[in-house]
């Protein structure tokens, strides 16, 4: 009971997290949620956690490891092989015999082998924080890519070096060409027994899809056993269960583009189901770490043992130490690299998980039964490296890397990426459907694109005009809702009418709202639920109470309008006047548009009543589509929210491969909620 209430606190500690990096964004939210585990560690009655080495590696490690291994582009990864192994390989092994008679020499009672241990622990960066780093500093795309590979590959080397010089350190003798040798074993047999596993696990998929099993369920629950499967396996081969999961993420990658088309459903549900496990895992991964150290750093201030100020001096010194041996050892290995991009690199190489758990694994005593010697100083430097690093890239590097903007030739392709992905959603949608209806509504979704974007250029990097457009807007919507009550309560309009016409300006208002805010997750369900609503009522196969139906509707939204203008005119003041025109001269659209759709809506309503008196039937008079028809309204509207969609998850992949930064993605995360309000109010 204990455990699970410990985990559910975690949790919810995660989600804690994001609300307070929602006030404290110049913060990373790794730091903000190791601050949170730190604080109920040390608050009454503090949360006591055993952290096992195995066990976190097989529930943590493994499973995001494999992730990173299916989402990392194989192309920059292979066309940056030599550095990376360079860096995973080279590097790590140059930080243990650098740093290990480093800290030995400043350490003295630290004996060498155990030096080299510590070293080796600490050579590895951490795949995780690597990646939360990129969400919030532009990288640029080389540096980053480097980074993710390094990461998935060192913590291999890094733990296989950790090993034997934990090895030497029991038992007192080590060889060299024995450590090699294992090694290469070790690493090439994990790449090899993890891609074999992931190709049978995918082998086995398929023969289960040809017995007719095809649901979504199982299949995804045998992807989300693979890489804790191909981890136990490996590592009881004695293998680098590491570098095996890795693998099967990299042979799934391939496999899901290879079969993109027949299995478009599971890769649906396997995006959003995975994107829920990583955040979730990477939020426990830093949770846990901020309750782990304080013990750490507890156990050390209050021995007599210690010198305080002479342990966080060998912290720093540490710390100091390794960025300066991944400095020399990037401009030794970069040819035609600035000085610029080496010190983001060195800066960059943040040490986490990895390290804490294998210093962690650090037995109590020797093989003769001694005590291991200075076991907890050991654990002290371990987590005071981690912590200093993550501050030091948080702090350093955004004052790096304050000066490199998206250049506008990037910002123009990820617009145009964007527009492009809504409209390959409504072509995937619309999909067998008579192509002149769907080519009209891609044309008219592209125009109203390009209109707002036309209408914006001379006024979207004015915060302050946008933020007075917004208000006003607000004013305005707050008095249709004002005049939407009156028609209720003078029974002028029905409630089910009522209730869809107040969802409509809920909704725009919320995302006004979000607008001033700049940060905004839409919930497509939650949007087709209210247009769906609303058009369910007036349409209904195109009958005259349809008409009548929607002739009300329209009515109401007249004298919606008619308000809002009255209630923004009231609120016009010298500061927002020529805000106040533009929102004025959106709700004289609206009218405008209103009161031309309920002329179109009589129209027909005349039209039916005389094809009535002529005798034709209403099931005569509707003839087959024909290729001009558009498609109903509600139709068309529910497809273009759809697409919004579309491009609200094409930002988000932008973001997290590190293509953007928040800045840009904020940006264009705003013109797609304001085309979405200007989508939900022609609708």
């Amino acid at each position: 009971m204990e455990l699970l209430l410990t985990v559910l606190i975690f949790i919810a500690l995660i989600g804690l997290s994001n609300v307070l990096y929602r006030f404290l964004p110049f913060i990373p939210v790794p730091l903000i949620q190791m601050a949170l585990g730190a604080l109920v560690a040390i608050i009454p009655p503090g949360i006591h956690l055993e952290l096992e080495p195995e066990v976190f590696f097989i529930l943590f490690i493994a499973p995001l490891l494999f992730h990173d291994g299916k989402r990392t582009p194989r192309e920059d990864l292979w066309n940056l092989r030599a550095p990376i192994l360079l860096m995973a390989l080279g590097l790590v092994f140059a930080t243990v015999l650098v740093a290990g008679y480093a800290i030995h020499w400043m350490i003295p009672s630290l004996s060498l082998p155990a030096s080299f241990a510590l070293a080796a622990i600490l050579s590895p960066t951490d795949a995780v924080a690597v990646g939360a780093m990129a969400k919030r500093i532009h990288l640029p795309k080389r540096v980053l890519r480097l980074l993710e590979g390094e990461a998935l590959m060192n913590d291999a080397s890094g733990l296989v070096a950790f090993k034997f010089a934990l090895g030497a350190a029991m038992t007192g003798s080590f060889s060299l060409s024995k450590a090699a040798g294992s090694f290469v074993l070790i690493a090439v047999g994990g790449l090899l027994v993890g891609a074999v596993l992931a190709f049978l696990i995918i082998r086995l998929s398929l023969f289960l899809r040809r017995l007719g099993m095809e649901d979504v369920t199982t299949h995804m629950l045998l992807q989300l056993l693979t890489p804790f499967f191909i981890y136990i396996v490996s590592e009881e081969l004695g293998l680098s269960g590491i570098l095996a999961v890795v693998a099967g993420g990299v042979i799934h990658a391939i496999e899901r583009d290879r079969t993109a088309s027949p299995h478009f459903k599971l890769q649906v549900v396997s995006a959003s189901t995975w994107t829920i496990v990583i955040f979730v895992l990477n939020g426990l991964v830093f949770v846990i770490l901020g309750a782990v150290i304080p013990g750490l750093f507890h156990t050390v201030f209050r021995s007599a043992a210690f010198d305080n100020l002479k342990v966080i001096g060998y912290v720093v010194a540490i710390t100091a130490l390794l960025i300066l041996i991944r400095f020399v050892w990037l401009l030794l290995i970069s040819r035609g690299s600035t000085l610029k991009a080496a010190v983001v690199t060195s800066l960059s190489g943040v040490r986490g998980a990895v390290t804490l758990v294998g210093a962690l694994s650090i037995p109590f005593f020797l093989d003769n039964g001694q005590p291991f010697p200075q076991r907890d100083l050991i654990l002290f430097l371990a987590g005071g490296v981690i912590l200093l690093s993550l501050l030091i890239a948080s702090i350093v590097l955004p004052i790096l890397m304050k000066g490199s903007e998206e250049p506008e030739d990037a910002e123009k392709a990820a617009f145009d990426g964007m527009v492009g992905a809504g409209v390959e959603v409504l072509r995937r949608a619309m999909k067998g459907e008579h192509s002149a209806h769907a080519t009209a509504m891609i044309n008219r979704f592209q125009e109203r694109t390009r209109r707002l974007q036309r209408a914006d250029d001379g006024k979207r990097e004015n915060g302050v005009m946008r933020r007075l457009e917004a208000e006003l807007r607000i004013v305005g919507l707050r008095a249709e809702r004002e005049e939407l009550a009156r028609l209720e309560k003078a029974a002028r309009l029905s409630p089910e009418l009522a209730d869809q016409l107040g969802d409509i300006v809920d909704r725009t208002e919320s995302l006004l709202v979000e607008r001033l805010d700049d940060k905004f997750i839409s919930s497509w369900a939650e949007v087709r639920r209210l247009v769906s609503s609303l058009f369910a009522v007036s349409v209904n196969g195109g009958d005259d109470s349809a008409c009548t139906d929607g002739l009300s509707v329209l009515e109401a939204k007249a004298m919606m309008a008619e308000a809002a203008i009255r209630a923004v005119q009231a609120s016009r003041n010298e500061q927002n006047h020529a805000a106040a025109d533009v929102v004025l001269a959106h709700y004289g659209l609206l009218k405008a548009r209103v009161n031309s759709t309920g002329e179109d809506c009589k129209e027909r309503k005349r039209d039916a009543q005389q094809l009535h008196k002529s005798g034709i039937g209403q099931d005569e008079a509707q003839k087959e589509p024909s290729d001009e028809q558009a498609l109903p309204d509600d139709r068309e509207l529910d497809l273009q929210i759809h697409a919004l969609q579309g491009q609200r998850d094409y930002v988000e992949e932008l973001y997290e491969k590190g293509e953007i930064n928040r800045k840009l993605a904020a940006k264009l995360r705003r013109f797609v909620n304001e085309l979405e309000t200007a989508i939900l109010e022609e609708g």
